[in-house]
């Protein structure tokens, strides 16, 4: 492995006791080139062809206030695999915010669990006192990678090749877009969406393969929401409005409180990809929340949604945390706020919602055949997590057709990133092909990228290979075929 280390960047975090500043969360401040990777285990396919990208949070200044994970710097890995060989880059991605820290020598804004009186700056996005940190998501569009954030950014276009930012995307709209812009393989489209503290509250929108905004429309709310995700069907794009979302009480006094109002459905939008605002169809369903969406498709006169189902959105301050994380961390374990993979049955024709419960273990970050988004499909790639902890411990394979799963477990200390399905040159199958993750290991205090066959799992790695640095852990990934980083 040959490693060239690129300048230092300004950093003044200070060690400290924070569970999220330590272990695998421990923030990764060196940008690197590494090529010609060690292959530990086994040996990489040479029908596997494109680049893995993970977004991870890094915090690099001492914080203003109580640091929660979610406030790291963007940093995005990359793997790329070609012929049998595989070779590594990092790099920050400097957004604005980015940028005025590293002049600044410090933070000048507060974080999740912070006042908005914190901030020193006029901050982003729908809390409004945020930095726009660009940490939550990564996509590959129009031949560029779009980095997002989870309450509203501004977008960053990126080189998915040199990992160079390129700036902030030229078509987002002033309220920003979320984190979880959907992109069908089919179209070249993508969708997405916002939400702000003013009425409408909600947009919808669509850009087109050449990267041009093509649809912009209002999804009026009854008032500001949380909504974190969204999915699509071949002809439907759907938003959802759960009942877990601030106080409107303490928002009038700029608190960002969240809690579960209770007697409120979970209501759900089916928007007409292209379509206006008067064609909107709701559907209404069991109250929860839900953080992640697998797919959705149409059967008939109905569109079917799978995703994660909280049976606890509002779980209890964890007992066993370290005092005075006990609420943040209970937010941040699924095994609180017990996740479950479900599907949501909208039928068109009456208007009706069924649910039904897919699996009863805790479940979430679901993978799936991109080819197959917005259309039907057989095979989904779950994680498991580690209880108390947003650490990855596992994949569960599930046969949605038949209801079989197959399952992997990694070994304690072992913790994994977000696994999308990578096909494999020539697939003849939906999955045939790999599963693709990074793994920090704490007992050995290094990282390396695990490649499974999608098709059985549970027969554990077909490669490990080694990374040039101990990776922070963090939030999403994805895999784009060799093919995708070249249209625009």
């Amino acid at each position: 492995m040959l490693v060239e280390r690129l300048a230092p960047i300004v950093s003044s975090l200070q060690p400290s006791n924070h569970p999220y500043l330590n272990g695998a969360w421990t923030p990764l401040m060196e940008e690197v080139n590494a090529t010609d990777l060690e292959v530990i285990e086994g040996a990489i396919p040479k029908d596997l062809d494109g680049v893995y990208l993970r977004n991870t949070e890094n915090q690099i200044h001492q914080p203003l206030g109580r640091f929660h994970p979610f406030d790291g710097d963007a940093m995005v890995h990359q793997i790329d695999f070609r012929e049998g060989r595989a070779n590594y880059r990092n790099r920050f991605v400097r957004t604005r915010g980015f940028q005025a820290e590293q002049e600044a020598g410090g933070s000048l804004w507060g974080g999740l669990a912070d006042p908005p009186a914190l901030a020193l700056r006029p901050g982003f996005g729908a809390h409004g006192a945020l930095k726009d940190a660009s940490s939550t998501d990564i996509v590959v569009h129009a031949g560029k990678a779009l980095s997002t954030f989870y309450q509203c950014g501004e977008g960053y276009r990126m080189d998915p090749a040199t990992l160079e930012t390129i700036g902030v995307e030229g078509w987002v709209p002033i309220d920003g877009i979320s984190a979880h812009a959907k992109v069908d393989e089919a179209t070249g489209e993508l969708m997405f969406f916002n939400y702000s503290k003013h009425p409408p509250y909600m947009h919808y929108g669509v850009v087109g393969p050449d990267n041009r905004l093509k649809t912009y429309i209002p999804v009026p709310l009854p008032g500001p929401r949380l909504p974190h995700d969204m999915a699509f069907s071949e002809h439907w794009s759907i938003l959802n409005d759960l009942p877990v979302f601030w106080d409107a009480e303490l928002l009038k006094r700029n608190i960002h409180a969240v809690r579960l109002h209770e007697g409120l459905p979970s209501r759900f939008a089916l928007v007409p990809r292209h379509g206006r605002t008067e064609d909107i169809r709701w559907f209404e369903a069991a109250p929860t929340y839900v953080l992640h969406w697998l797919n959705a498709y149409e059967e008939g006169d109905e569109v079917l949604l799978d995703g994660y189902f909280q049976e606890e959105p509002m779980p209890r301050p964890r007992r066993d945390a370290p005092p005075g994380f006990e609420h943040m961390m209970a937010y941040l374990d699924e095994h609180s706020f017990r996740s479950k993979l479900h599907r949501w049955r909208f039928n068109l024709r009456d208007g009706t919602t069924r649910e039904q419960r897919l699996d009863d273990r805790v479940l979430e970050f679901g993978m799936f055949n991109q080819a197959y988004a917005g259309r039907k499909y057989r095979y989904a790639y779950s994680t498991t997590t580690k209880p108390g902890w947003f650490l990855f411990n596992g994949f569960v394979k599930h046969d949605l057709e038949t209801g079989e799963s197959w399952s992997l477990t990694l070994d304690e200390g072992r913790y994994a990133s977000e696994a999308p399905f990578a096909p494999r040159v020539g697939a003849v199958a939906e999955d045939d092909g790999y599963l693709v993750s990074f793994i920090t290991d704490e007992t050995a205090g290094r990282s390396e990228c695990l490649i499974l066959d999608a098709r059985r799992i549970q027969d554990g790695p077909v490669a490990r290979v080694a990374l040039p640095h101990k990776i922070c852990s963090g939030t999403h990934a994805c895999w784009a075929p060799r093919r995708l980083l070249y249209q625009a």
